[in-house]
């Protein structure tokens, strides 16, 4: 500890009194702009500085810095603000391409072994890293990036008293919120419409009002926009008071006019209050609706699944509406078909693996499994070809069981690349049901794999996991099902020492494990189930291998030691 303390005293006198020494070099004592100009080093003395180490090859790091660039540009008017640029970069061709969009100064690409000696004293184990100084030189924080992201030029000097004003701030303006709040900066009191036309936010005070988060290059946020739409101008044309605002979370000015085609109102582009408002409220997903009632107070952190669902019937989205909702989506549960659940505008039908088009109605009274897949998902190309082995052996045993590919490809093309490796059914690439069937279903992630019952009721959303530890063992995937196969699993392990020594693990006593999937390190076959386990060494015997003597011995009369597992013999 005191070694740990002496280096950080050492180098934060380093910082202080010889920042030149970091910078500089024996045949430099100068940093560089993109035009080649030199500037030299004692011209920072008394600067705060920045020390960003990036490269062009990192993405982050490449969406990071337009950041910086706003925020440098904010302060370069007070004159006593610099970065200083360090480039991970791996030829010189690739730094002047990317420093030639970047404001401030760098250390020369030449001078490697500069480059390489801040590493080291600053910590950097990834990028991009933001290093910030005192005009003293004095370390201020090396969460540089993580401030810039979060509070941007508001947060310069950048020291801890002024990022703690701006949390305590922040934690006051929670408490405290009201739509001015929300929406005023100190360069702006309005929003606007469609139009450009300025609309104080004032006029919002006693309205119940919907924060809309949407990017429309995100197909969900485009689909939903129209939904949103449609019940924004309803609740208009019934008189209620309530207002939309979009922040456009798009880059460019023709995707911000395709998202605001909506006759309601906006931040303008790119404004700053956008970032920060996704911050304040903690946006995870698009298209999310933060509703904010009447009083200024948050009512509901997204209403974006209620609005789709429920349209106008989710206004005026109180606590006391969602309880409603809640029941409504009960009854709903409780009286769901296959038709219900797949019959939508007009659209009756799922294709054959020849084209052709397969009727909703015939499918009914079938066990079906919705998959949710994707051929860009490594994930999703890993489980397919387990689902289509157990797809086949469900299907040799029972006709009344389907499975439909709902597809999340970007294009036909990798649909049909995709679906020509699987033996059941889809829906259409592009099909208008799948947002709504995404949205249904909660699908966060994909892969996932949804159990609809013969009466067309869901049986579990964990089809997936079922599949991957049981197999074709888990159809019909119902309750009573798991509870038979657990069944058979204590059946399995009934008379099994809970513990043993095995001479091929002496260090420790191997417990009986439940372990899903692993490899034994006696035979390296996989195993399932049971295991002989040592968790501290994670060390697996599967049970052939550990009951082998015993076995031999006919120490256990009536019982089969397969490859995996020993079974009762029949």
């Amino acid at each position: 500890m005191a070694d740990a303390a002496n280096n950080v005293f050492t180098l934060i006198s380093i910082l202080c009194l010889d920042l030149k020494s970091l910078l500089s070099s024996s045949d430099r004592d100068f940093l560089v702009r993109n035009n080649g100009d030199q500037v030299k080093i004692d011209s920072l003395k008394g600067k705060k500085l920045g020390l960003y180490f990036s490269a062009s090859w990192c993405g982050p790091c490449r969406r990071f810095t337009p950041n910086l660039i706003e925020v440098y540009t904010e302060l370069s008017t007070k004159g006593d603000f610099e970065v200083i640029f360090v480039s991970a970069d791996e030829d010189e061709e690739s730094f002047n391409g990317y420093f030639s969009k970047m404001p401030w100064l760098a250390i020369p690409f030449s001078d490697s072994e500069a480059r390489k000696r801040l590493d080291e004293p600053f910590s950097v184990m990834g990028i991009p890293h933001l290093v910030l100084l005192d005009e003293n030189g004095k370390v201020l924080t090396e969460e540089g990036v993580e401030i810039i992201r979060e509070y941007g030029e508001e947060g310069y000097p950048f020291t801890p008293e002024k990022i703690q004003e701006l949390k305590d701030l922040e934690e006051k303006a929670k408490k405290e919120q009201s739509i001015k709040t929300i929406l005023v900066s100190r360069s702006r009191d309005f929003v606007v419409t469609s139009d450009g036309s300025k609309v104080p936010v004032s006029e919002l005070e006693g309205k119940t009002v919907g924060i809309y988060f949407s990017a429309s290059s995100i197909k969900p946020s485009a689909d939903f926009t129209q939904k949103l739409a449609e019940v924004y101008s309803k609740l208009k044309e019934n008189g209620e008071k309530f207002e939309v605002v979009m922040i456009s979370l798009d880059d460019d000015e023709e995707s911000f006019r395709q998202s605001f085609g909506a006759p309601w109102l906006a931040l303008p582009l790119k404004g700053k209050s956008c970032e920060k408002l996704a911050r304040y409220f903690e946006l995870l997903t698009l298209p999310t609706v933060v509703i904010i009632g009447p009083d200024g107070k948050t009512l509901h952190p997204n209403a974006a699944d209620a609005i789709d669902e429920h349209g106008i019937v989710a206004y005026p989205f109180t606590p006391e509406k969602f309880a409603e909702l809640k029941e409504i989506e009960k009854a709903s549960e409780a009286a769901q078909t296959l038709e219900s659940v797949l019959v939508s505008a007009g659209l009756d039908f799922v294709l054959g693996k020849d084209g052709a088009k397969v009727k909703v109605a015939d499918l009914v009274g079938k066990t079906i499994l919705l998959y949710f897949s994707a051929h860009w998902c490594p994930p999703c190309r890993a489980f397919t070809p387990s689902l289509v082995e157990v797809y086949k052996k469900i299907k040799e045993k029972d006709d009344a069981f389907e499975v439909i590919f709902i597809s999340s490809d970007r294009d036909q093309a990798s649909f049909d690349e995709y679906y020509s490796g699987m033996p059941w059914l889809a829906l259409p690439f592009n099909d208008a049901r799948k947002s709504s069937l995404s949205r249904k279903f909660k699908v966060q992630g994909i892969p996932m794999l949804i159990a609809l019952g013969p009466t067309g009721k869901t049986i579990t959303k964990e089809a997936r996991s079922l599949v991957m530890a049981h197999g074709a063992d888990a159809y019909p995937f119902t309750e009573e099902r798991l509870k038979e196969i657990e069944a058979q699993i204590e059946e399995m392990a009934k008379g099994w020492p809970e513990k043993l020594k095995d001479e091929r693990h002496e260090e420790h006593e191997l417990v009986l494990t439940r372990r899903s999937n692993y490899v034994c390190d006696a035979c390296k076959e996989n195993g399932q189930v049971w295991s002989f386990y040592c968790e501290e060494c994670d060390f697996d015997l599967h049970s052939k291998c550990a009951l082998e003597k015993e076995t031999k011995a006919d120490a256990k009369e009536g019982w089969v030691c397969g490859g995996e597992v020993c079974t009762r013999a029949s």
